[in-house]
């Protein structure tokens, strides 16, 4: 399994990644921060203090820790599709 790094978390699962959600278009996201504990093909799962809140990936900013304590801004709308197909759509871009 490959290491993750900025520059291939839309590879990767983002499930156990500690998050804070850094820029809104729904001001009350601004600021969640915790666990990703679930991700579908919109939504992320952040465990916030104890609670699951369900975040639009669409509308945010996230910022992911990584493993090494890198820690990177993803755009939410580069999430978006269930995490099998954001490798595809990767390699499509490729071609």
């Amino acid at each position: 399994m490959t290491k993750i790094t900025p520059t291939n978390i839309y590879r990767h699962e983002l499930i156990g990644l500690p998050v804070t959600i850094i820029s809104s278009k729904n001001r009350y996201l601004i600021g969640i921060k915790g666990f990703v504990i679930d991700e579908s093909k919109n939504m992320l799962v952040i465990l916030d203090r104890g609670k699951p809140k369900l975040v639009p990936k669409s509308v945010c900013v996230f910022r992911f820790t990584l493993p090494d304590g890198t820690q990177v801004d993803v755009d939410g709308n580069l999430l978006i599709g269930r995490p099998e197909d954001r490798i595809k759509k990767l390699i499509k871009r490729r071609w």
